[in-house]
């Protein structure tokens, strides 16, 4: 038995967001916003996966949005690769799902609270090694709350989550696990299969339960999504090798005054690790024969 990527996005609405999914949706949310606690209910899945449609799916349509039984919305999004000012995006979904549950000329009452849960598959806070974050709005000094949970911002990093199937301990641990690992699955684990709703989560990701174009679809879309990510990490590497190189040669040039322009390109060609290590080591030549020296051996 072999299952789809959840990382995928169409996987993920296939997953989460069909008209069987509710179970699923209000197991996962509850581990990854309450603990685990049963605290949701009941919800209702809006704009559900439909097989017909995957062919002209905009990426909106891609996440998954649920309204809750006391009215409030959650909009859950699966991320494969950064991208340039994500977080504004986040953001700005959030806001957009608060604000149009309004028509003009109704009352602010009527607003219920938004949540935007979001799945990354990349680091996006290297301020700490916790794995979900949460935020509202909060007082900067005296930290009290200003809005209470009208709005709130949860994030899921799938990188920093090193448990084995073994160490899996919770119920957010194993909805967690099954998000990073069920591509790698042969079968399901006991460990998953005992939470009906992770079971039935993988019964959904299982390709034998799939159309043909269905699965290639989706495969189509994970292998897009890869090379998106491979571009974005290429740039991001190319990126910090220019900075590399800039802080090198400023190195030099203070070191060792004007650089002959042979050396330039020799310096060019080094990969990041070698920048990286010369920016060290430059504090340990005499001269420029000692660069040169060192350019030769780098090679």
């Amino acid at each position: 038995m072999r299952f789809i990527s959840p990382k995928v996005d169409y996987a993920f609405k296939k997953i989460f967001g069909s008209e069987q999914s509710k179970e699923i949706l209000i197991s996962f949310l509850n581990a990854i916003i309450y603990a685990g606690e049963p605290v949701i209910k009941s919800l209702t899945i809006i704009n559900p996966y439909n097989p017909g449609q995957v062919l002209s799916l905009k990426d909106t349509y891609l996440d998954v949005k649920a309204v809750l039984a006391d009215g409030s919305i959650v909009v859950i999004e699966m991320q494969i690769a950064s991208m340039a000012a994500f977080n504004k995006r986040v953001a700005y979904n959030l806001a957009k799902s608060y604000s149009n549950q309004l028509v003009k000329g109704e009352d602010y009452p009527l607003l219920n609270p938004a949540i935007a849960v979001t799945i990354t598959d990349f680091i996006l806070f290297t301020e700490t090694e916790a794995v979900i974050n949460k935020f509202r709005f909060k007082e900067e000094t005296e930290n009290f709350e200003c809005i209470g949970g009208e709005l709130r911002l949860i994030f899921v990093e799938l990188p920093k989550f090193k448990k084995t199937l073994s160490e899996l301990n919770s119920l957010t641990d194993k909805w967690i696990y099954f998000l990073k690992e069920a591509a790698i699955l042969e079968e399901i684990p006991n460990s998953l299969g005992e939470v009906s709703e992770i079971k039935l989560a993988l019964n959904l990701a299982s390709q034998a339960n799939m159309t043909v174009e269905e699965f290639e679809v989706i495969d189509r879309r994970g292998m897009i999504l890869q090379d998106e990510k491979g571009r974005i990490t290429y740039a991001e590497e190319q990126g910090r090798i220019k900075e590399a190189i800039a802080l090198v040669m400023r190195q030099l040039k203070k070191r060792f005054g004007e650089i002959p322009a042979a050396i330039s390109p020799k310096i060019e060609d080094l990969s990041l690790s070698e920048l990286e290590t010369l920016t060290e080591d430059i504090f340990d030549f005499n001269s420029l024969d000692d660069l040169l020296s060192w350019l030769e051996t780098s090679r």
